[in-house]
C-alpha cells in the first residue's frame, strides 16, 4: 500500500490520501480529541500516535493535526505506519451500528426557509457544493453551511479538517468565499464564521 501526503495551508496539518475511499459517500467526520473518536476505529489509532491533535476523515483522505509542540519529521512516519496497519488489516473506518449522519456537524438546508429566502440559500449552498468543497477538499478541509440571514444578508459557515484553525481560514472566508457568493448572489453581504 503506498500512502501519499501533500502540505496543507495549515502548518500544523497534513493530508494523507491512501489510495481508496476512506468515509466514502458517508461523510465527512471531523474528530477534535480522543474523547470524540469512539465510533471510529481509524480515529482512534491515529490519536495513538503521540502529537496527534485532530483527525479528520475525508471521502479519500485524512488530515491529521499535530500538536503546536509536536515535529512532524516525527509523527508523520507513525501516522503512516497507523493508516497502513488500519486498512491492510481491514478494520473498518466507522464502527457498522453507528447512525452515521448523527457525527455530522449540524448543516442548515433549504428546508429551513420559505419563498425567496429559500431559493438564495438554493443558490448559496449549491455554489458552496459545487465550487468551494471541491476546492477546500484539495487542501485537506470541509466546509459547512450553517445560516443565511435574509435581514443582514449574512452566510454563516464553518471549516473543518486542514481548515479549522487554519491561518488563512479567515483570509479563505473573507476574501476567496465572500467575493465569490456576492458576485453570484447579490443578496448576500459578507460570510462570518459559524461559532
Amino acid at each position: 500500500m503506498f500512502i501519499q501526503t501533500e502540505a496543507t495551508p495549515n502548518p500544523d496539518t497534513v493530508k494523507f490520501l491512501p489510495g481508496q475511499l476512506v468515509t466514502g459517500d458517508d461523510g465527512p467526520f471531523d474528530f477534535a480529541g480522543i474523547g470524540e473518536a469512539g465510533i471510529s476505529p481509524l480515529a482512534q489509532s491515529l490519536f495513538d500516535v503521540e502529537g496527534i491533535a485532530r483527525v479528520f476523515l475525508g471521502r479519500d483522505f485524512i488530515s491529521l493535526t499535530k500538536a503546536e509542540a509536536a515535529d512532524w519529521k516525527h509523527v508523520r512516519p507513525m501516522a503512516l505506519a497507523a493508516i497502513m496497519d488500519h486498512f491492510v488489516a481491514g478494520l473498518p473506518v466507522m464502527d457498522e451500528e453507528v447512525n452515521q449522519s448523527g457525527m455530522s456537524e449540524t448543516a442548515g438546508s433549504v428546508d429551513d426557509y420559505e419563498g425567496d429566502t429559500a431559493e438564495i440559500v438554493g443558490e448559496i449552498i449549491e455554489l458552496i457544493e459545487t465550487r468551494v468543497r471541491p476546492a477546500v477538499a484539495q487542501d485537506g478541509g470541509d466546509i459547512v453551511f450553517h445560516r443565511f440571514e435574509p435581514e443582514t444578508g449574512a452566510v454563516h459557515l464553518s471549516m473543518r479538517g486542514a481548515c479549522a484553525g487554519c491561518p488563512s481560514s479567515t483570509f479563505t472566508l473573507k476574501q476567496g468565499i465572500e467575493n465569490m457568493l456576492k458576485a453570484y448572489v447579490p443578496e448576500v453581504t459578507s460570510v462570518e464564521a459559524a461559532l
